[in-house]
């Protein structure tokens, strides 16, 4: 059994033994026990999608518009959004996170500000909506970082500063962050699959005040992950100027957020480069979408000014569901803003896949790291003793894998393979998928297609 490593060569005849949701021993073995199950094709670990709205997969295919921006498109998903309760939202995001395990994730982190009623109101249960998210993924096998939204404004205006919900942004919003953080620390999800993380949505629609208070409140609340979408959109930058005279990267800075929480960064496109210096002396993560940034026509990332800095990897608004794209996406971004080739290699994009996008979410880490921080469990990203049992088997029997060359395993991972390519998963020593079709959920096409028609209706 093939095990792309570091070095990017595959190691063939790996014996991988699992024994309660865990990797127990990893060898190599001349004559493996003959009730082992030999796998066929290459073997990484388990893909964390570091970044999702599950609802925006009922947008795929809808949106086109000529003459479009990002805040054109904004207003198709906020309408989408307006129609969704914790049952229809559970439907569609069951469905969502089966499209996810049949591509290979067997992570993801739920960016979540769909928290009220349409109205506003908070339901009977406060935390319904993130609810039906958690009990979506556990239908569909995988682990989930439910990542609740802080989302207080309606955005910036300039000089005149931050302007209030409107229309269907008003489900989003709590009145400021000791209450937002009051009912995020009310959730405690039953079951081992989940956990609870902390997101500030922007510096658009959280006032620089409140940021400050949730950093006060993350200092004490040892969140698994916290999150940000950070200078997605040159106007996200201007405005921030206009109303604070500093960018974005620099009042999360200003604020404290930046160092003592240590957030992942979602998009950081628009960077000056004191912003990537910022980034880098904080030892922040950076999380890239490269086909929802191409879909939304963000711009490209300057990588060369992140060098050094861990990077995660998320497909945000579901275009396109197949992580290798997105992580083949990071560097054909960059080859095209930089006329050159090689800026990011195959097997740091593994990284950001494996390793970089667990730990991004709070699964990362020790054993030991992880009970210390009050989450216990074993690591995830990794094929090694101690590590989450969490397997993606990739045939090699199709065209796009055709003339696999084993000592260039990770370059063909990265730069040949596709969503398509997954024939069986294993999550927490579950197999999930088995050639090709998700186990807990078989008919995950139809229902895909049925909780998209209802939530577009």
């Amino acid at each position: 059994m093939p095990d792309a490593r570091p070095g990017g060569a595959a190691v063939p005849g790996l014996l991988v033994e699992t024994a309660g949701g865990v990797i127990t021993a990893v060898s190599t073995a001349a004559a493996p026990p003959p009730d082992a199950e030999r796998l066929e094709g290459l073997v990484l670990p388990g893909l964390a999608n570091a970044h999702s709205h599950a609802f925006h997969r009922a947008l795929r295919g809808r949106t086109g518009e000529a003459g479009g921006s990002f805040w054109t498109w904004r207003e198709a998903m906020y309408r989408m959004a307006a129609r969704l309760d914790p049952d229809s939202y559970h439907r569609l995001a069951r469905a969502v996170y089966a499209e996810m395990a049949l591509a290979g994730v067997t992570c993801v982190g739920e960016f979540h500000y769909l928290h009220h009623d349409p109205a506003g109101r908070r339901y009977a249960d406060p935390n319904a909506m993130g609810q039906a998210l958690v009990a979506a993924a556990a239908d569909a096998g995988i682990r989930i970082t439910l990542l609740d939204t802080c989302y207080l404004a309606g955005g910036l205006d300039g000089a005149a500063g931050h302007t209030p919900l409107r229309g269907p942004q008003i489900r989003f919003g709590d009145t400021d962050a000791d209450t937002w953080a009051a009912r995020v620390a009310a959730f405690a999800p039953a079951g081992g699959h989940a956990r609870v993380g902390a997101a500030v949505h922007s510096v658009r629609a959280v006032p620089r005040d409140q940021i400050a208070r949730i950093t006060e409140i993350g200092a004490q609340a040892r969140w698994p992950a916290v999150h940000v979408h950070l200078s997605e959109q040159p106007a996200e930058n201007a405005a921030c100027r206009a109303a604070h005279g500093v960018t974005p990267a620099r009042l999360l800075a200003d604020t404290g957020f930046l160092e003592r929480l240590r957030p992942t960064l979602v998009h950081a496109t628009h960077l000056t480069p004191e912003d990537a210096a910022l980034v880098r002396e904080a030892a922040a993560r950076v999380c890239l979408c490269p086909t929802t940034e191409r879909d939304l026509a963000d711009g490209l990332c300057d990588l060369a000014a992140l060098r050094g800095t861990d990077l995660a990897l998320g497909s945000d608004g579901h275009s396109s569901i197949d992580l290798f794209e997105e992580a083949r996406g990071a560097e054909m971004h960059e080859r095209l803003r930089t006329g050159r080739r090689g800026t990011l290699a195959a097997a740091d994009l593994l990284t950001a896949l494996h390793a970089h996008g667990h730990a991004a979410l709070g699964w990362g880490g020790t054993a030991g790291e992880s009970a210390a921080a009050g989450e216990g469990g074993a690591e995830a990203g990794r094929i090694a003793p101690g590590a989450r049992a969490d397997l993606v088997v990739l045939g090699l029997d199709g065209v796009r894998l055709a003339g696999f060359d084993p000592a260039r395993a990770a370059d063909a991972a990265v730069f040949a393979a596709t969503a398509a390519d997954v024939r069986h998963v294993m999550a927490d020593g579950r197999w999930i998928v088995r050639d090709g079709v998700h186990t807990l959920i078989p008919d995950a096409a139809a229902r895909l297609d049925a909780a998209i028609r209802e939530a577009a209706a």
